[in-house]
């Protein structure tokens, strides 16, 4: 069951991505909740967030306006530091290398702060994720944390069916020495807040498994939700599921 926040945000993500054009709902409905634990319990006024699966920005949107910022809204988040948004991105596989020279920048300058990035499970069959692994562990990153939307569908289909991937989920975690691996409930925000809170000597890859789609029916673990857009009848439907 969602609480009224999760709802809420699922709600405005909607609200807002429909009055400009966005979809990629599957995608925004999956990390809700890590969103959730990141700005309302967890990070700071040093800590920087960098969203990898840019096409899933709604959400993202959605919590920086609250805080009272203009992010521009458009398919995928463009740099803007004034408005929450540290680094473009879109395209698949770039996050985290931007994240792995802002964290090591950090290190250099004596700054505090971590850095966040959310990347998705299909994103992961990139390898730009191991090089930037390699690089993070080499260098002791542990103010640099990783977050995995593990809903198990990417664009085209489920994406084990595209090209298997779960071997960065059963051996990912422990498979490169010096960085510390999770496996949580990506929907529960207790078990999110405990994992993000804690601090290790290297880099921290926190895999947070997920639905498509999560909090409307007929979106969940449903493929084709990774890019569609809502009729007025679905949008009917979605709203009263979130009310």
């Amino acid at each position: 069951m969602l609480n009224e926040r999760s709802k809420q945000v699922r709600w405005d993500t909607i609200t807002l991505s429909a009055a400009n054009g966005g979809y990629h709902y599957g995608g925004c409905f999956s990390y809700v909740e890590i969103l959730i634990a990141l700005f309302d319990h967890v990070m700071g006024p040093d800590d920087r967030f960098i969203l990898s699966k840019g096409h899933a920005c709604w959400p993202l949107y959605v919590v920086l306006r609250e805080r009272g910022l203009n992010p521009k809204l458009g398919g995928h988040p463009e740099r803007d530091p004034a408005n929450g948004i540290w680094a473009t991105t879109g395209s698949l596989g770039h996050g985290l290398p931007t994240a792995v020279g802002m964290a090591l920048a950090k290190k250099m300058k004596k700054e505090p702060g971590r850095i966040f990035v959310v990347m998705g499970d299909g994103e992961c069959q990139a390898g730009t994720l191991w090089e930037s692994m390699l690089i993070a562990a080499r260098l002791r990153l542990n103010n640099l944390v990783v977050i995995v939307d593990w809903n198990g569908i990417q664009g085209s289909d489920f994406c084990d069916k595209v090209l298997d991937c779960r071997g960065v989920r059963e051996l990912g975690l422990a498979a490169i020495t010096g960085w510390e691996g999770r496996q949580v409930d990506g929907h529960d925000i207790e078990e999110l807040k405990d994992a993000l809170l804690q601090k290790y000597p290297g880099p921290t890859m926190i895999v947070a498994l997920t639905v498509k789609g999560k909090g409307v029916s007929f979106m969940e673990n449903v493929p084709k939700w990774h890019a569609c857009w809502l009729n007025p009848e679905q949008s009917k439907q979605a709203f009263e599921e979130l009310a």
